[in-house]
Formats: C-alpha cells, structure tokens, sequence
C-alpha cells in the first residue's frame, strides 16, 4: 500500500522499478514464512564447532582477570600458607641443628678436658712411679751403707813388746807404732783395735796391761794425732786368746793392734 500511495508522487521511471522490486520480496517472504522443519539444514552447520582451548583449558568466555583471581586468591592463601610452614619448619629444624651442635661441641670440649686430665695424670703417675723407684733405690743404699757399717776387715797388725810390766816403750816400740800411724795417711773408717797382755793372777795382770795399753793409746794421740775415737782397748791380763784347754798364761808384757778398715770406705 505504501508502494501504491508512493507512485502517485514518483516518476514514472521510478514506479516500474518499485514493482519489479515488490514483485521479487513476495517470494522470498513466502520462502521465510515456510516452516523451518521443511528447510533443509546444511550439512555444515549440524556439527557444532569445536571449542577453543588455551593455558586454563577450554575458554570461559566470563574467565576475565577478576574471575581469575577470584577462583585463585584461595590457591594463593593455601601457598602462602603452605610456604610459611615450611619456613617455620626450616627454622626448627636450624634451631635444633644449632642446638645438637653445641651440644657436641660441649660434649668435645668436655672429652679433651677429660682426656687431657687423663694424660696429666698418667705424667704425674708415671712421675710418682719414678720418684718411688727412686726412692726404693736410695733406701736400699741406705740399707746397704747401713748394713756395711758394722762390716770391718783386717788390714795389718803391730805386735809392741815391753820389758817387765812398766808402761814404757822402747825405741824398737816407737818405730813401730811411727811405721803404723805413717799407714793410717789418706785413711778413713778404720778403727784400731788394741788388746794388752801383762803377767799376773785376777786383777793384778788387768791392771798391769791396762797400763801397757794406755800407755800405747797416748803416743799414738800425742806423736800421731790419732783420735781417740778409733781405738778400743782391753786390758786381758795374763789371758791368752785361744781354747780353753789350750789357753795359757802369758809370761810376757805386750800390746797387740789391728788396723780395721770398714768395708764403706774402700767404696
């Protein structure tokens, strides 16, 4: 109607070209208003189209960056948290580490304490050991020099005659006790022993050689400067060493020494 109500003002040209387009749109309106079980369908479009895929799998045409970390920030937390855990773990296992270490640094430190006392003592020790062994050898030395003091040999001896039963020696006597103090030069632990006979029964003859002995021990301190010190006399009268049956009694004045020397001093 509207094409009719138009023609009356459009050129004559212009009204054929407007029916031959009216005439053209009835049948493709009649082909649009068919229904669409009797179109034929492409065989195109009856397969769908495979969807697009991408880095998260198929494409969320929603998945904008705000989805995105919506859908992540719990992710993010578990992460967050997970990496805390494993920095406290971290940590406590650092911390214990550093604890068992100064504990075997303690324990090292008192091990060589240990092993170092064990060694001064093993020194002391073994100092002890040595001063006792030491101090075994002096007292068996000591023992020895003791022992040895009481141990005498004979070196010489001097017979020294007198006439009757006057303590007076002779020129023959004095030479022979100057002879006897020349040997004593250089001399040490030596001891004379003096043993004085003279006639006479019981006390006369021990008086008698008392005399001759005395007299003997005074030349030796006076002439030789021996110490009275090492000489021991006996006045033995008219009694004579020997067995009992075959002791007799002397007739004849005189003194009898014997150089003794201790065995300590030919050390």
């Amino acid at each position: 109607m509207k094409s009719i109500f138009r023609a009356s003002v459009l050129f004559p040209s212009q009204i054929a070209v407007a029916l031959l387009a009216a005439s053209i749109a009835i049948p493709v309106s009649a082909q649009d208003a068919q229904p669409s079980a009797t179109r034929p369908v492409p065989a195109a479009s009856s397969a769908a189209a495979p969807a697009k895929e991408g880095f998260w799998g198929r494409v969320n045409p929603f998945a904008r960056k705000k989805w995105v970390n919506d859908r992540t920030a719990p992710l993010k937390g578990q992460l967050n948290e997970l990496d805390e855990v494993n920095a406290k773990n971290a940590r406590d296992i650092k911390d214990v580490d550093g604890r068992a270490q100064a504990g075997i640094n303690k324990a090292q430190s008192a091990a060589d304490a240990a092993n170092q006392a064990a060694l001064a003592a093993g020194v002391q020790a073994q100092k002890a050991g040595a001063t006792a062994q030491d101090a075994a050898g002096r007292m068996d030395k000591l023992n020895a020099t003791i022992g040895g003091m009481d141990q005498y040999r004979q070196i010489s001896e001097v017979d020294v005659p007198f006439h009757g039963i006057q303590p007076i020696l002779s020129e023959a006597a004095r030479k022979q006790l100057d002879t006897l103090a020349a040997s004593l030069t250089g001399h040490q632990g030596y001891i004379l022993e003096v043993e004085a006979h003279a006639p006479g029964a019981g006390s006369i003859g021990i008086q008698n050689s008392e005399r001759l002995a005395e007299a003997v021990k005074r030349y030796l301190v006076s002439e030789h400067q021996i110490p009275v010190y090492r000489m021991h006399s006996v006045a033995l009268g008219n009694a004579a060493a020997g067995n009992e049956a075959e002791a007799k009694p002397v007739k004849a004045s005189s003194v009898h020494i014997r150089l003794m020397e201790n065995t300590l001093a030919s050390r």
